[in-house]
């Protein structure tokens, strides 16, 4: 690794929430909340032709999109200062563990995708937390034989074993060229010199106070001394984040893992009958694996594999729509929703019995991603009616043998690409600050399958082998995807959501490589979301009243749902970065420069 000459942020980042968001008004390449905004027009920048009604924001070196305006600003300030992708991608990670609690972290993990522009090569980073060595199938069951949700979910014991630090410190070892202490520094800063709190902040902190409240740790760390809220224009320190911060930036991974931020963890977790103990922390390792691979439409599709599901079941809902003419069909309509919910409902079964950490078990991917077990399936879709859920049963794969998060993409100029979405489970995790070091921990225990006719803790079904095992990483939804075209990053992006993750995603790839949408326009529009159990197509709204009731009436149970996912999107296209900001999480933007 190189390290290059330190010349450190402003600290402007320290108490100018408000100053980004003014100077989004008059700064080119801003899209703030999804909103692109002005910027001179040149014969390069197709944009200009206002041929569609939302547009992204272009760059010309680079662009980064994440879900905070400030971590967006901290990633495009490293590749301005000659770091790469990787660099700013570990950079806007800790800056979103500052900025937007609720989800990045260092007390949580994830999965990133690399593509590495001077091999031409795609890597999967699975820095996912795994069950401490004491953790056990039935430990969240009493002797009545009931689950206790609070203490699967809320609690100590419920959290695995933190990967994030691991995760960053992988990239910067391998793939980066600057050092931990030019990464971690903005962080630092914001951490221990504050920010200014904005409208979404308050109004998060406020709404979660009763559960923040319950450890003493969590309620110093997100509320005032006198137990009162953050407002609106607070400047918001967390000092001892920004210890753990300084702690990491001097020694990197080794600090966290088996340094004072280790043993402030295990005493914390011994205290409340939490599982994490020192050697857990010391034997944590990141794995590096091959993406999932497809193809759609003639392009080369990169997605996370197991244990996230979200790679296998897109690849496989892509193949089953090269069965139908969805472009013909047309964004929105009848034909399209069905054929899209009907797929959605046959790759979820699949995903309750299929899924599990390949580090435990073999995993059919070959089979659940071949275009010919797609057709098959595609075969037993009626452009008619719904089929109903319990019809529906994981399919034979016999024959064709040879899941509260937030994401950010980044690409730079030399065509080094990182894509990263990383969680706590559940908004702020288990709720539970470590004393000392200000890390929100995680509930991840709770993606795991207490047992297989007990839905996980977003609903969704799961098998024997994503049951609680020490070691074991349990299964996500999370799925950060690149497409390439001719070997080149095309398209990244990636979304939060629980379920949903797999089909927002799935449907900024339709939207764009089907429908010919721009990103910006393939965000905005509205979507559906399928499960296969419960047995529901909930929609976003925006859909018109008359394809609504043309589903009903083929069968569907149809409701209506809150916004769905935070799509984070970079493009790269006719020698211009493209990106745009989902308007559905405020405060997101996309930057390029």
């Amino acid at each position: 690794m190189h390290s290059m000459t330190r010349r450190p942020l402003a600290r402007r980042f320290a108490a100018l929430a408000f100053a980004a968001l003014a100077a989004a008004a008059v700064l080119p390449g801003i899209a703030l909340s999804g909103a692109a905004l002005a910027q001179a027009p040149t014969a390069q920048a197709p944009i200009n032709t206002y041929n569609a009604i939302h547009h992204p924001v272009v760059g010309r070196n680079g662009m980064v999109a994440s879900q905070n305006f400030l971590a967006t600003q901290i990633g495009v300030d490293i590749l301005r200062r000659g770091g790469n992708a990787i660099d700013a991608g570990v950079a806007v990670g800790l800056a979103l563990a500052v900025t937007l609690p609720r989800a990045g972290n260092v007390g949580g993990g994830g999965f990133i995708l690399v593509h590495l522009a001077e091999e031409n090569r795609t890597v999967a980073i699975d820095f996912r937390e795994t069950a401490p060595a004491a953790a056990h199938s039935d430990m969240f069951f009493g002797l009545d034989g009931e689950v206790d949700n609070d203490e699967y979910r809320f609690s100590h014991k419920s959290s695995a074993i933190p990967a994030s630090v691991a995760g960053f410190d992988h990239l910067l070892r391998n793939y980066g060229t600057m050092s931990w202490r030019e990464v971690a520094q903005p962080a630092i800063d914001l951490a221990r010199d504050g920010m200014v709190v904005w409208e979404d902040l308050a109004v998060n902190l406020a709404r979660s106070k009763p559960r923040l409240s319950a450890n003493p740790a969590s309620r110093a760390k997100f509320y005032k001394a006198d137990g009162s809220n953050y407002e609106v224009g607070d400047v918001y320190r967390q000092p001892d984040l920004a210890w753990t911060l300084e702690q990491v930036a001097e020694g990197g991974a080794d600090a966290f893992y088996r340094g004072e931020i280790a043993r402030r963890i295990a005493d914390d977790m011994a205290k409340h009958n939490g599982l994490i103990t020192m050697e857990d922390l010391a034997n944590y390792r990141v794995v590096e694996r091959e993406p999932v691979r497809g193809t759609f439409r003639g392009y080369d599709i990169a997605a996370m594999s197991a244990p996230s599901s979200g790679g296998m079941h897109i690849v496989q809902m892509l193949n089953i729509f090269e069965n139908f003419p969805l472009k013909e069909m047309g964004y929105g309509s009848a034909d399209a929703m069905h054929v899209m919910a009907e797929s959605m409902k046959l790759a979820y079964a699949d995903r309750s019995k299929y899924l599990g950490d390949p580090d435990h078990l073999d995993l059919p991917v070959a089979a659940l991603t071949s275009k010919d077990y797609a057709a098959e399936l595609a075969r037993g879709i009626s452009l008619s009616s719904a089929r109903p859920s319990s019809d529906i049963g994981p399919g034979n794969l016999a024959p064709y043998e040879s899941p509260e998060t937030t994401h950010y993409s980044v690409l730079d100029s030399e065509g080094n690409a990182l894509v990263n979405t990383y969680t706590l489970m559940f908004s702020y995790g288990s709720g539970v600050v470590i004393e000392g070091t200000g890390i929100l921990m995680n509930n991840n225990l709770g993606n795991f399958t207490l047992r297989p006719d007990i839905p996980d803790a977003f609903g969704l079904m799961g098998s024997a082998d994503n049951q609680i095992a020490a070691g074991r990483r349990p299964v996500s939804s999370m799925t950060p995807i690149i497409v390439l075209r001719d070997g080149r990053p095309f398209l990244l992006t990636g979304s939060p959501g629980g379920s949903r993750i797999i089909t927002t995603n799935l449907q900024l790839l339709v939207n764009v490589l089907e429908h010919g949408m721009n990103i910006a326009d393939a965000t905005a529009r509205p979507r559906m979301h399928h499960q296969w159990y419960p047995d529901r197509l909930e929609v976003e709204s925006g859909f018109s009243p008359d394809v609504i009731r043309a589903l009903r009436a083929r069968g569907h149970d149809v409701q209506f749902s809150a916004g769905m996912g935070s799509l984070q999107t970079v493009m790269f296209s006719d020698g211009l970065f493209y990106g745009y900001g989902d308007p559905r999480r405020p405060g997101a933007m996309a930057l390029g420069y």
